[in-house]
């Protein structure tokens, strides 16, 4: 079971007041941020300087799994199973790309759902982390985890960045 953490909750309007909040909490040594957001923005993504997901390479495995199984698959049946029609070539290429772009449609995407779920599943749990309504409409959070001797110089850097609403958590 994961501890309660403590810290400072700011809760801001702009996301480059955010952003800003993030670039000065980073320099000030603060690594370990956890920010609510409604959608996902890119500027904040850079300001935390995220490591990029692995998540799209169980993606890109799937996928290239996808297509030599399609291709592969219709090749083996076709030169075991011959069925001459026309006087076609028995593995002709053009019919098998539909099965192998479905196939490797299928298997990225199942890929990808097994990454997320593998990836979630070795995260640490956090408990207690502070959460707003507001975060999920209109509002910027970022919690910063600090013990309570730190909370008047966070809540400061914070409300210097523009925070319209800093609280401990």
């Amino acid at each position: 079971m994961a501890a309660v953490r403590t810290g400072v909750l700011g809760s801001f309007v702009h996301v480059d007041a955010a952003t800003d909040a993030i670039r000065a909490l980073r320099r000030g040594g603060h690594r370990d941020l956890t920010v609510y957001s409604a959608a996902p923005n890119h500027e904040i993504e850079e300001a935390l300087e995220q490591k990029v997901s692995p998540v799209r390479l169980f993606t890109l495995f799937g996928g290239l799994t996808g297509c030599a199984a399609g291709f592969g698959m219709q090749y083996w049946m076709q030169r075991d199973w011959p069925v001459l029609v026309g006087g076609k070539p028995i593995d002709a290429f053009p019919p098998m790309v539909i099965i192998g772009f479905e196939l490797t449609i299928l298997l990225g995407a199942l890929a990808s759902v097994a990454g997320v779920v593998i990836l979630s599943l070795a995260l640490k749990p956090t408990k207690g982390l502070p959460f707003d309504p507001k975060f999920t409409d209109d509002r910027i959070g970022i919690f910063v985890p600090c013990a309570p001797d730190q909370y008047e110089a966070t809540g400061g850097l914070l409300r210097a960045a523009g925070a319209e609403e800093v609280r401990h958590a």
